[in-house]
């Protein structure tokens, strides 16, 4: 499979796209990741399949020994057939477990440190969010890591020449 082409799905099942966070990475060293769910709505869920979500101005805040997801935004669903209001950016809670709550919330209070949805994809039919605990990068790391980045692909440009 070629670089380009996206991955088909078996007969009748959709190819759900994966959102990522690349300001994240971009903005943030992040020394550990893991995995949460998500507690949505409905209509929320078809949103997301779609790809209509938006969570590069997230983060997660940790209060009364629960996670919640702030700043993210889920467009209402088109097909929607209730005439409920629609909040598209309300905190949403994150399913960990308890101890997993308590070991983040005492790294957060940790000088810098924050946690960010680093991307969303679905397992087994449920929306799952990736978690990354991250300290800010300075202006003059996020200029190293764009020159390592160069630096990278140049030399896999130069490799890639020599095999032709």
């Amino acid at each position: 499979m070629s670089r380009k082409e996206k991955p088909q799905a078996k007969e009748g099942r959709r190819v759900t796209p994966t959102i990522q966070n690349r300001k994240a990475r971009h903005d943030y060293f992040i020394t550990e990741s893991l995995e949460a769910g998500i507690a949505l709505k409905g209509c929320e869920v078809k949103s997301i399949r779609e790809g209509k979500i938006q969570i590069h101005d997230a983060y997660v805040r940790i209060k009364d020994g629960e996670a919640w997801l702030v700043g993210c935004h889920i467009s209402p669903y088109k097909n929607q057939n209730t005439f409920e209001p629609y909040n598209a950016d309300r905190e949403r809670k994150l399913l960990l477990k308890k101890r997993q709550i308590i070991k983040l919330g005492a790294q957060i209070m940790e000088k810098g440190m924050t946690l960010l949805p680093l991307k969303i994809y679905f397992s087994k039919g449920m929306a799952k969010l990736e978690l990354g605990l991250g300290k800010g990068k300075r202006l003059y790391d996020k200029r190293e890591s764009i020159k390592e980045r160069d630096a990278d692909r140049e030399i896999r440009r130069a490799l890639r020449g020599e095999r032709e």
